[in-house]
């Protein structure tokens, strides 16, 4: 099921300085269109922790 709009103005990047939005990338995942990070949705949670600074895209990386 896709996330309301309502939820998706409120959650932001926590890696970006800027915090910017997250858009739905399909219905599992969540994409920051800045730093391309992609945050998966498992069971209806969505994951925003960062843990490791190595999952990082590198920098100039398309996603």
């Amino acid at each position: 099921m896709p996330l309301s709009k309502e939820l998706l103005e409120i959650l932001a990047c926590p890696v970006c300085d800027e915090h910017p939005p997250l858009r739905e990338e399909s219905e599992n995942v969540l994409v920051c269109d800045q730093c391309h990070r992609r945050y998966p949705i498992r069971e209806g949670i969505i994951e925003l922790l960062v843990e490791d600074e190595s999952e990082q895209p590198a920098q100039g990386a398309g996603g």
